[in-house]
């Protein structure tokens, strides 16, 4: 069952998340200090914590619920991911750096999005079962 749309979403999610650590925009400061970097521990552990929880989520298909609370785990893990980058960009003072920021703060919410889309189509098999199970 790798074929639903839920694996798909869930696919494009890891996807977005390994982009986000290769393409990670370093974030400095005025003083050319480093705010943000795809090296650092927090940022590092929970972009692979993410992917990894996809993967997790993607091979265990037979199992529809672990599946949805996978998902679940891995939208929190990466709203946390999103708050250490709205933090720590936040922190920056000067309005010229905003714009060189870069994208990267907002692929989380993309990957987010699609978490969502995933949890919702497997929301909708689990019912589709459940009624086939009250037809018997």
């Amino acid at each position: 069952m790798l074929q639903r749309i839920q694996t798909v979403y869930l696919i494009i999610s890891a996807l977005i998340m390994g982009a986000l650590y290769m393409w990670f925009p370093v974030v400095q400061d005025e003083a050319g200090v480093i705010v943000i970097e795809q090296s650092e521990p927090l940022v590092f552990g929970l972009i692979f914590g993410s992917i990894a929880l996809t993967i997790i989520s993607i091979l265990s298909f037979k199992k529809r619920q672990r599946q949805f609370v996978l998902n679940r785990l891995n939208i929190i893990v990466t709203f946390v991911l999103l708050g250490v980058f709205v933090y720590r960009s936040l922190t920056i003072s000067g309005e010229t750096l905003v714009s060189e920021k870069g994208i990267g703060v907002l692929l989380p919410i993309i990957s987010i999005v699609f978490l969502v889309l995933a949890n919702k189509a497997i929301k909708r098999d689990e019912d589709l079962v459940k009624s086939v199970d009250r037809l018997r």
